[in-house]
């Protein structure tokens, strides 16, 4: 078992080897302006990620390098897209989507 002194300096050590990357470019952009080009550009980076990550979730990939669609997440995606475009809140949609997939979950 792992001694209560090397944890703590291992939780320690992996608090900043997470945190100083989050933090540092923050702190290092905030004395630089940004030009309106660029800044546009940035805007678009949330929601390529966004569509990314659902995009992955809706596809499962077979033993023989197929691609199929997971039937369950894109029932729960659609309804939350709407409340999505509805809402514009984050919050309201990450809840509803919730609910969304533990009642595809519940039901299929």
């Amino acid at each position: 078992m792992i001694s209560n002194t090397s944890f703590f300096l291992l939780l320690i050590g992996c608090t900043l080897v997470t945190f100083i990357p989050r933090v540092i470019p923050f702190l290092v952009a905030r004395n630089f302006t940004i030009s309106a080009s660029v800044e546009k550009w940035l805007s678009y980076l949330p929601v390529c990620i966004f569509t990314g990550l659902i995009v992955e979730s809706l596809l499962e990939t077979g033993g023989s390098n197929t691609i199929s669609i997971n039937w369950e997440a894109l029932l729960a995606t659609i309804p939350t897209i709407i409340v999505a475009f509805l809402s514009k809140s984050l919050l309201t949609t990450v809840l509803f989507g919730v609910v969304c997939m533990a009642v595809m979950r519940l039901v299929l």
